[in-house]
């Protein structure tokens, strides 16, 4: 039976409209200057989108045209885009741009494929997106999700993405080469994901049959719609100041969420970065530590609080800035940071003391109305829950009483939210910036959303967003109604 491209692409159209869009489009859509879309898609190669958008907002500042980039050294140029991945090599092809296209093509970006493949750091894919995505004109640009996602339909059977181009050429109907790839990255990182795809609120399941893949485990309670409800986001971006250098404030605009936790902020209140001090839309609350560059928390809420809490009346926790609570009329929202046990546990006392008296907290307020925690609870309670656990019993974060107070925790009557809804393996929120950990999914699971038991129905959906970079933690989210 063949797979039904004119039923799928309409209704995966329908379905992208409120996900984030890839860089370059959302570059392409505020400029009509093929030159800078070609920067944009020369520096998201290998580059989470957020990362990419952060670098070329400073780029341009800096060189808007060709000229203006001509300018610039390749020294000024690495320190301008970095974190975007290869960035030294980035920086020497940006560096040549300027002339290249002088010398070859009048100064202007050309439109041919033959033509862009010459530029340095140009390949097909490149090339493909920018006559697509800059002129308007026929291209299918493959990625690793398109080349994905056409296999796992079963639309094309091929071994490389340049085998999937020049398939898709014989097959795909013309009218679909301008967006595809735009639809299947946004679709690619939301849902039809490269490990535990979210087949079970898919849009088009009915048609797909998912070909090499293995759907998340998840808990039955029907499709969850994205839009339902409150939806709130905890990250801990491991510095605030570094954070904003790295697409932190792309991230809370295209995650749109209503409630932003972040934690381990290591920020006074006068050092905080004036474009973060002038994000629009949220009211801002901050709980420094005592100690500068160390621990802190803050939320952005779009939602006006009752009461704000700063800490929870215990004055070695609080000098910290570990713990901040919004009350709203029926749920009070803990933003938390917990401590490190340390290595060789040499912390153990204080982070036993922390827990208890979080645990405390958490009671007396649930006797009130709802409770919903989120943050860095510095602990993975199973084996599940981080990729080597013999090779790490007893090292901080998995020793036997951090993961016996988490036990504690649920037998008290409290949730972890994520587990509700996935019990797959291989879901982590943490890794080491050693070893290509990231690269490699060597992590931990230590960041949660925690709600009491008796609200637990109200969370309609958990995530992990292991697609977003900036720090050495992704965040995590709940849809809340």
């Amino acid at each position: 039976m063949s797979f039904p491209i004119d039923i799928v692409i309409p209704r995966l159209e329908k379905e992208v409209r409120g996900l984030e869009v890839p860089v370059v489009d959302l570059i392409a859509a505020q400029t009509q200057d093929p030159f800078k879309v070609l920067v944009a898609t020369i520096l998201s190669a290998r580059t989470k989108d957020e990362v990419t958008a952060a670098a070329a907002r400073r780029l341009f500042d800096r060189a808007a045209t060709a000229q203006e980039l001509a300018a610039l050294s390749v020294a000024e140029l690495e320190k301008l885009i970095y974190p975007v991945g290869f960035f030294r090599n980035k920086a020497r092809y940006l560096n040549q741009l300027p002339e290249v296209l002088a010398t070859r093509f009048q100064g202007a970006v050309p439109s041919s494929i033959e033509e862009l493949i010459t530029l340095p750091g140009v390949g097909r894919k490149t090339a493909n997106l920018v006559r697509s995505v800059a002129f308007m004109l026929p291209a299918i640009c493959v990625d690793t999700h398109v080349h994905r996602i056409m296999n796992i339909w079963g639309y094309v059977q091929t071994s490389t993405p340049l085998q999937t181009e020049m398939a898709l050429r014989e097959k795909l109907p013309q009218q679909y080469w301008l967006r595809i790839n735009s639809l299947l990255v946004a679709f690619g990182q939301a849902v039809c994901r490269p490990v535990a795809p979210h087949c079970d609120i898919c849009c088009i399941s009915e048609h797909c049959p998912r070909l090499g893949v293995t759907p998340r485990k998840r808990n039955t309670r029907g499709r969850t719609a994205m839009s339902v409800g409150q939806h709130f986001l905890s990250w801990n971006v491991n510095g605030l100041r570094a954070a904003v250098g790295k697409g932190l404030l792309e991230v809370i605009a295209s995650c749109n969420a209503d409630i932003v936790a972040l934690q381990e902020i290591k920020a006074q209140l006068d050092q905080l970065p004036k474009e973060v001090l002038e994000l629009q839309g949220y009211r801002q609350f901050w709980h420094p530590a005592e100690k500068k560059g160390y621990a802190g928390t803050a939320v952005f809420s779009k939602i006006e609080p009752l009461q704000v809490y700063y800490g929870i009346g215990t004055e070695d926790i609080d000098r910290e800035g570990r713990v901040l609570t919004l009350e709203f009329d029926d749920y009070y929202f803990i933003n938390t940071y917990f401590p490190n046990a340390q290595p060789g546990l040499k912390r153990m006392d204080f982070k036993q003391h922390f827990n208890r008296a979080m645990l405390e907290y958490m009671n007396r307020l649930r006797q009130a109305k709802t409770v919903v925690l989120g943050g860095d609870l510095n602990v993975a309670h199973k084996e599940i829950d981080l990729a080597r656990p013999k090779e790490n019993r007893q090292n901080p974060g998995f020793s036997d009483e951090e993961r016996a107070w988490m036990d504690t925790l649920l037998a008290a009557g409290y949730v972890d939210t994520f587990r509700q809804f996935c019990q797959d393996p291989g879901q982590y929120t943490w890794w080491s910036y050693r070893s290509n950990a990231r690269e490699r999914n060597i992590g931990w699971r230590i960041d949660y959303f925690v709600v009491d038991e008796a609200s637990g129905a109200r969370v309609r959906d958990a995530a992990i967003h292991s697609n977003i970079f900036g720090s050495d933690h992704c965040p995590v989210s709940i849809r809340f109604t």
